[in-house]
């Protein structure tokens, strides 16, 4: 049903405008806060060793052993990428209360998505809609937190393969990120102060040939190679 031009043309109401600009400079405030504050608690150095942090479009995707894994991530590029890349977190965590919610959707832009599959729906969607878009992304491939000490990497789900399949021009970066697991153990609210490196590889070769199994096999196997660059 069509609107009248009274209602077309009714001036927004200036409360919510306030209260918008409001909530987008509380959320550049608290991003600000917790960007500073994660890297200083880590003592985070990030290392671009296989690639320059260009402003082009990328799926950088990393090892997962904390929540603040994407944030230790996202706060080491610069400013005008990190603008651009959005991170993909898991909504049954994130979206469990309003803070969390603020959080990974106003102060970090982020993308929430359900792990399992429901309603025939693909869970990869909304992480399909912003590349589209033409946005980078932070993405897991281990798809929840490897909190195993005797396992470097969990198998990767196919998330990665199908991105790459559906984006085969979107470069798709490995990145190690070291030592969190000990910084943001289980269970913790703030992170130890212990050192932490993250470390942006090659991009991954072009490999449509490749099926699911060998893909994400390659690719696991680039981002493990990242881990022995810290102690070089």
């Amino acid at each position: 049903m069509k609107q009248n031009s009274a209602q077309q043309n009714k001036p927004l109401d200036p409360r919510q405008n306030q209260g918008n600009i409001a909530s987008n400079t509380l959320a550049r405030f608290i991003a600000f806060l917790i960007r500073r504050g994660a890297r200083l608690l880590t003592g985070a150095r990030s290392l671009w060793v296989g690639c320059e942090p260009e402003l082009k479009q990328r799926i950088y995707f990393a090892n997962h052993n904390s929540h603040i894994d994407f944030i230790l991530l996202w706060s080491s590029l610069p400013k005008s990428i990190r603008r651009q890349t959005r991170p993909i977190a898991a909504s049954d965590y994130w979206m469990k209360d309003g803070f969390k919610r603020f959080l990974i959707q106003d102060t970090f832009s982020g993308v929430t998505i359900q792990r399992n599959r429901e309603d025939n729906q693909d869970p990869l969607q909304p992480v399909i809609d912003v590349l589209a878009e033409g946005y980078s992304i932070i993405f897991f491939p281990e798809g929840t937190r490897n909190l195993n000490d005797d396992i470097e990497l969990l198998k990767f789900k196919s998330g990665l393969y199908n991105l790459h399949k559906q984006f085969p021009d979107i470069e798709i970066v490995p990145v190690w990120i070291s030592n969190l697991r000990r910084v943001m153990p289980k269970g913790a609210f703030v992170p130890l102060p212990l050192l932490s490196t993250v470390i942006f590889g090659c991009p991954l070769d072009q490999h449509l040939e490749m099926d699911k199994v060998e893909f994400l096999e390659y690719a696991q196997q680039q981002l493990l190679k990242l881990k022995e660059v810290e102690y070089q």
